[in-house]
């Protein structure tokens, strides 16, 4: 299986692909959890895009084309995987659709989660609280919706038109969302 899992900032992808990846066997890529690890790291990587996730800005997409490029390319994606956070613009549309046409392989489909705008301001402020994360405060986490309005959104009426977007309410319990999921995906 072959996948992307979509959704505004907050919407639960990052719980909920694990989920999924650990349920169907394949790696989890997440753009986010990498970017992360590599700031907190101080590697090269992590200096370059250390100031643009504090502002809540996408990381550009020469950065995290390369880096997809590579990670599907490992031969623990061979029978699939998940990606988490990529891609995230039309033109990182453009760039998977050339990456998996070199690697054979297509998309099986696109789940989006969805949830309501002031519920995710919510639960992201609570996140914060939580783990400590520096790019989730309210004025960043706004932002973040501006952009996945303006660069993300586009992308579900594209992947609405190819038939692989599968839409799932992501309000409830991580077993709740991850049960909707499961059977959307079989349909």
């Amino acid at each position: 299986m072959r996948m992307l899992i979509m959704g505004p900032p907050g919407a639960g992808k990052g719980t909920q692909a694990k989920v999924i990846a650990e349920g169907f066997g394949i790696p989890e890529i997440s753009t986010g959890a990498i970017f992360r690890y590599n700031v907190a790291n101080q590697t090269e990587l992590g200096k370059i895009v250390s100031a643009i996730m504090e502002k809540g800005e996408l990381v550009p997409d020469s950065v995290t084309v390369d880096l997809i490029k590579d990670r599907l390319g490992q031969p623990d994606t061979d029978n699939g995987f998940l990606l988490d956070g990529f891609p995230r613009t039309l033109a990182q549309v453009d760039s998977l659709d050339e990456i998996l046409a070199s690697l054979d392989v297509e998309l099986d489909c696109v789940l989006s989660l969805i949830v309501d705008g002031e519920t995710l301001v919510a639960r992201m402020l609570k996140r914060a609280e939580i783990e400590g994360r520096a790019d989730d405060n309210e004025e960043t986490i706004r932002r973040r919706f501006e952009v996945y309005n303006a660069e993300t959104e586009p992308l579900l009426t594209l992947y609405r038109d190819r038939g692989l977007l599968v839409e799932v309410d992501g309000l409830g319990t991580v077993e709740e969302v991850n049960a909707r999921i499961v059977a959307a995906i079989k349909k």
